[in-house]
């Protein structure tokens, strides 16, 4: 079944939570211990993100660095098969403009569908860290909207270059992102929403949004999308807040902000134990307002969370 399907089938608010490849040259066995960890909570489906190349420095033996192009999370394919193989859970490898050609992202289309896997999350994907606004591969793709575009094309038998395809492939489905606190490099709200419904226009059967830690932000924006048309399902992101170092990292990375009665509860913590525990409380009454207004699901990002969100889990599901 698709994540749509899944997600109508659900009477109740679905689980499901995003991972991370394991970083280069580490097994895959801490990963799929913690996929364990979850799997009591029943997720209806796994997302498995996907990393651009980007430049590093290493040192030199006589004392200069060398600039090497490597991928630190490589095997989002490989990831998202194994689960599929020992868990039997629907997974969501994320496909991105950014760092691939429209070629490359033609044959990890054609690896998916061999190995069965017809769900995607289209994205466009973060600039390398060395650029200073994104720039697409050679002859790649802006914007998500142009890479839904080529997967409906592939959908309808043609590959990229035009040619078509002998075997019509079964048919991918996919959801795209979406940002109760407006995308960073979006000039207002209104444009950012008038984005999500070209998105959703072109194929999109669900949205899941960027975290927030304000749910009235979330409700907001889901009255706004309804009013411009958008009907799918929109999918809350959630993380908890665990470390002190966070009330200012966050805000930074993800251009969220932080509700002043929780960053005044975690600025009185004297450490990131306190500081964890506040934030799993606060994701608890989260989760419980989200699920008591309905949402078709909750969708955990899960990157040095496992623990918490099980216990999260436990208390809501």
């Amino acid at each position: 079944m698709s994540v749509i399907d899944l997600i109508n089938a659900e009477p109740n608010t679905a689980f499901s939570f995003e991972i991370l490849p394991p970083l280069k040259g580490t097994g895959i066995g801490r990963l799929l211990k913690d996929i364990e960890t979850l799997q009591p909570y029943n997720p209806k489906y796994i997302n498995i993100t996907t990393h651009r190349s980007e430049y590093i420095y290493r040192p030199k033996p006589n004392g200069m660095f060398c600039r090497k192009l490597t991928r630190r999370r490589p095997g989002t394919v490989a990831v998202a098969a194994a689960i599929k193989a020992k868990f039997g859970i629907t997974v969501i490898p994320h496909i991105l403009c950014s760092g691939y050609t429209p070629e490359e992202i033609e044959y990890t289309l054609i690896d998916l569908q061999f190995l069965g896997i017809t769900d995607l999350l289209v994205l466009r994907g973060d600039k390398a860290p060395h650029q200073k606004s994104f720039v697409p591969e050679e002859g790649g793709h802006s914007h998500a909207i142009e890479l839904e575009q080529q997967i409906n094309r592939y959908n309808q038998g043609f590959f990229h270059d035009g040619e078509e395809i002998g075997t019509l492939p079964e048919t991918f489905h996919y959801g795209v992102a979406c940002y109760p606190e407006k995308h960073e490099e979006s000039p207002n709200e209104d444009r950012d929403l008038y984005w999500l419904k070209q998105k959703v226009d072109a194929g999109a059967e669900y949205a899941v949004t960027q975290m927030f830690f304000d749910n009235q932000k979330y409700f907001r924006f889901v009255e706004r999308a309804r009013k411009a048309g958008i009907t799918v399902p929109i999918i809350p992101g959630i993380k908890p807040f665990r470390t002190l170092k966070q009330l200012s990292v966050l805000p930074r990375t993800f251009k969220i902000d932080l509700p002043e009665a929780l960053a005044s509860e975690v600025r009185a913590c004297k450490d990131d134990e306190a500081a964890a525990e506040i934030g799993k409380e606060w994701c608890i009454n989260q989760c419980r307002e989200l699920i008591a207004h309905g949402v078709p699901s909750i969708h955990f990002y899960t990157s040095g969370a496992v623990n918490t969100i099980a216990e999260i889990a436990k208390e809501v599901y």
